[in-house]
């Protein structure tokens, strides 16, 4: 399972195009074990650092992106509102390719098949940098939360639930 070093994924591209630094973490992984828990723990990082890409479906504005916290989870109407949007559901698992070009366990903000509307939760603000993956499984990638806004064009809003 392990990957050459010298595999950049289109995330890492992304970033070395727009002269942007990051940090890249490789690890084990099997399908048991996709969590931010685990990631931290062969990471050794805190997990609040690991961030998650998740990807739902508003009713006016079609597939958003929403970048949070692996410890936190999202709030879909604060997402919804943010987004304005009336309602929004998660994207079905099965349409995750097709629509962003990465897999569970390994989809990137950086670096999808379009340019979705991206919203990072307001809590990567207190970090130095966040760890998001690299658009692989087991490969991560540690940079600027505004690195994240620059390559994404995100937003930093209140999408996580309290």
């Amino acid at each position: 399972m392990a990957k050459n070093k010298k595999h950049k994924t289109n995330a890492m591209r992304i970033a070395e195009q727009k002269k942007v630094t990051y940090k890249e973490y490789e690890f084990p992984w099997t399908e048991d074990h996709l969590g931010t828990d685990r990631v931290s723990e062969l990471l050794g990082v805190e997990e609040e650092r690991i961030f998650k890409t998740l990807v739902a479906v508003g009713n006016k504005t079609g597939p958003i992106v929403a970048v949070i916290p692996g410890t936190k989870e999202l709030d879909l109407k604060k997402l919804a509102k943010a987004s304005a949007n009336k309602k929004v559901d998660m994207l079905h698992l099965k349409d995750l390719e097709s629509t962003t070009g990465y897999i569970r366990g390994g989809c990137s903000p950086i670096g999808m098949k379009k340019l979705f509307p991206t919203y990072l939760a307001a809590e990567s603000s207190v970090y130095p940098e966040i760890i998001v993956s690299a658009g692989q499984r087991g490969l991560q990638m540690a940079l600027d939360p505004e690195a994240i806004v620059s390559l994404t064009n995100a937003v930093v809003v209140d999408i996580t639930a309290d």
